[in-house]
C-alpha cells in the first residue's frame, strides 16, 4: 500500500488507506486496520525490496516516521473514546484520519514538522 498520487486520490496516506477499505468492502473483502497498516508499513517496504532499509522501528533502519493524533477532530474523539481495542482505535485513524491527524513528522530521525 502506498499512495504517490498516481493511482490514487491524495498523497495523504490515511486517506489512502480510507479509499482502500471501502474499494475492497465493494469486492466483499473486508480489511482489517491491522493488515492496512501492515501493507501501509513493512509490507509495502517488503514488496518493494527494501524492508531491510526500512517498514518498523528496528534499529539500524531509516527512520522516515509521523506520530499521529487520534483524537484531532470531534468526530474521531467520540469515535476513539468508545473504542475498545487497538484495532479498533487504528480503525478510527484509518477511517477518520487525515492531514489534520499529523501531530509530527520525522525524517531520518529529525523532527520536520511539528503542529502547533
Amino acid at each position: 500500500m502506498g499512495t504517490d498520487i498516481g493511482a490514487g486520490t491524495t498523497f495523504n496516506m490515511l486517506q489512502t488507506l480510507n479509499e482502500a477499505y471501502k474499494v475492497l468492502q465493494l469486492q466483499g473483502y473486508r480489511l482489517s486496520a491491522y493488515e492496512a497498516f501492515y501493507l501501509a508499513t513493512l509490507g509495502g517496504a517488503k514488496s518493494l525490496g527494501l524492508d531491510d532499509l526500512i517498514g518498523n522501528f528496528l534499529p539500524g533502519k531509516e527512520a522516515d516516521f509521523v506520530v499521529m493524533e487520534p483524537t484531532a477532530t470531534p468526530l474521531q474523539q467520540l469515535r476513539y473514546d468508545n473504542s475498545v481495542s487497538l484495532v479498533d482505535k487504528l480503525f478510527v485513524m484509518m477511517t477518520l484520519g487525515d492531514d489534520r491527524s499529523i501531530y509530527r513528522t520525522y525524517v531520518d530521525g529529525r523532527l520536520v514538522y511539528e503542529r502547533n
